[in-house]
């Protein structure tokens, strides 16, 4: 030991070259500045800003269609970066598609980290209950990522199970993103309610004897009240109107889970040293290649399905992917990269899901690599980028694109849902440039032999389908329905497509 250092320095200096040290907790960056230091990283000085929304504003989205395709030719998606002609399913599976998922793992969505820890799964809640009129067995569900390598982040994953109870055998099942609620919590009944009403309320005049005249005031409240079924998540009950999902999932013989985005990765830049992102990373920023939100949540449902395959009540290889909007986005690239789940329904995904990259029309490159680049990879970034290293760079030069990613969900099934600008699904969404990705899909479901849109002209002239028309008849399906921003007036079309190609008998009640 250096004779002129302090013990007490010397100890600190010895306490920095331990683990322990890179235990310790980090600052907590804000979303711009996680956005800078990849910005830095890249060598980017300044990105382009995105377009507005707004159709008045000087910065407005693009809505002229004879500026829409500015780099109208995409990659070929049966073509190797060799220029070799892919002409087998075989030279599919061995040699393009390992090519495009690489693509896709370097410049839009980034890689899985070979070491994302083991998720436990425990079921805390196992009980009958009813959905509308159907008896189902509730199951609400805990992932507990092993933090062993970083205690200082948890990442528990929160998923929620329901199965029809009226129907012999396991069933196939719909995993969709959102909140994980029980649908009807068992409740104790009334005498056992008024017992723990009593308690509370001795309780609490025990600790406040002035709460004493409260009660005497309001001898009918109760502090403890029945708790509320959770929302059903689909269409309000109108004359008319199509049940909620979850009910039609039921009565069809179905079941469904939720798995719940936040609690495996923040919708946000500033969340990024955290969930499941932070935790793989130590807390310590991305690097430009790293996974972004949409690619964990990926991550996460696939930790779901990892369960499901556990369940003797869910026949598991007739799981299907479904989301809305950003939850759409993440759909799409869970069915694509995860080949464990059977079907999908995309709906409304836009730019990063369905929308192809190189289209000018709403929500652009800039859109994603500047407010929304914590879905992406950093490397999406170099796309936006207006001064530094990469300047100029377009989503011309992106090695892939949409059309590709709906090409690596076949043979499986892969039903893309939009509805219409004038009910709420914006223009800024893109519906075209969707369909266009679809229809440039369709040469590799044929060459797996699976059918396509049945869409004869080529992604450039192909126009969509009047809304409420669906190409339905193929393992890829679309359709636009009347609605608004959601998929819900296309479920009843989902399960009656998705029956007739797994072959499914639809429940008798």
């Amino acid at each position: 030991m250096n004779r002129a250092m302090k013990p007490t320095a010397y100890l600190m200096l010895l306490l920095a070259a331990t683990p322990l040290a890179a235990q310790q907790p980090v600052p907590q960056l804000t979303a711009e500045q996680d956005r800078q230091n990849m910005m830095d990283q890249l060598g980017i000085k300044r990105l382009r800003p995105g377009p507005s929304g707004d159709e008045s504003a000087s910065n407005h989205a693009n809505y002229d269609s004879t500026l829409a395709n500015p780099y109208p030719n995409l990659p070929d998606v049966l073509t190797l970066n060799s220029g070799r002609k892919v002409t087998s399913a075989d030279m599919w599976w061995k040699l393009r598609r390992p090519e495009i998922i690489e693509g896709f793992e370097r410049e839009v969505y980034g890689r899985v980290p070979a070491n994302v820890p083991k998720v436990t799964w425990q079921v805390l809640v196992n009980e009958r209950e009813f959905v509308g009129f159907t008896p189902v067995i509730a199951k609400r569900l805990i992932g507990h990522v092993d933090n062993s390598s970083y205690p200082l982040l948890n990442v528990d994953i929160a998923m929620t199970v329901v199965t029809p109870a009226n129907v012999r055998g396991p069933v196939p099942l719909l995993m969709m993103f959102g909140p994980s609620r029980l649908p009807a919590p068992a409740q104790p009944p009334q005498e056992d309610l008024d017992r723990i009403n009593a308690a509370v309320r001795k309780l609490l005049v025990g600790a406040d004897t002035t709460l004493k005249a409260i009660f005497d005031r309001y001898t009918a409240y109760e502090p403890v009240g029945r708790m509320a079924a959770a929302p059903t998540f689909g269409p309000p009950a109108t004359p008319g109107a199509d049940p909620p999902t979850t009910q039609q999932l039921l009565a069809d013989g179905w079941g469904y889970a939720y798995v719940d985005p936040s609690s495996i990765q923040a919708d946000n830049g500033a969340g990024l040293t955290k969930g499941i992102i932070g935790l793989v990373n130590k807390g310590q920023p991305r690097k430009p290649e790293d996974w972004g939100a949409l690619r964990a949540w990926t991550w996460g449902a696939a930790r779901g399905l990892d369960y499901l395959e556990t369940d003797p009540l869910v026949e598991a290889k007739h799981v299907g992917i479904e989301g809305v909007s950003r939850y759409g986005k993440a759909a799409l690239v869970t069915l694509a990269f995860e080949p464990r789940f059977a079907m999908g329904l995309i709906g409304s995904s836009g730019k990063g899901g369905a929308t192809l990259h190189r289209r000018n029309w709403g929500e652009a490159v800039e859109s994603l690599a500047g407010g929304g680049y914590y879905w992406m990879a950093g490397n999406y970034m170099k796309y936006g980028s207006a001064e530094g290293k990469y300047a100029g760079m377009t989503a011309q030069a992106l090695p892939v694109d949409s059309h590709e990613l709906i090409a690596l969900c076949a043979p499986r099934l892969a039903f893309i849902s939009y509805g219409i600008p004038e009910k709420g699904d914006a223009k800024w969404l893109d519906h075209q440039g969707s369909f266009m990705a679809a229809v440039a899909a369709q040469p590799v479901f044929r060459l797996l032999g699976a059918k396509d849109l049945g869409v004869s002209a080529d992604y450039h002239t192909a126009r969509m389908p009047s809304v409420n028309v669906g190409l339905l008849d193929g393992q890829l399906a679309w359709r636009q329905h009347d609605g608004g921003h959601t998929d819900a007036p296309n479920v009843k079309y989902f399960i009656q497509w998705a029956d007739r190609l797994i072959g499914h008998t639809p429940a008798r009640n």
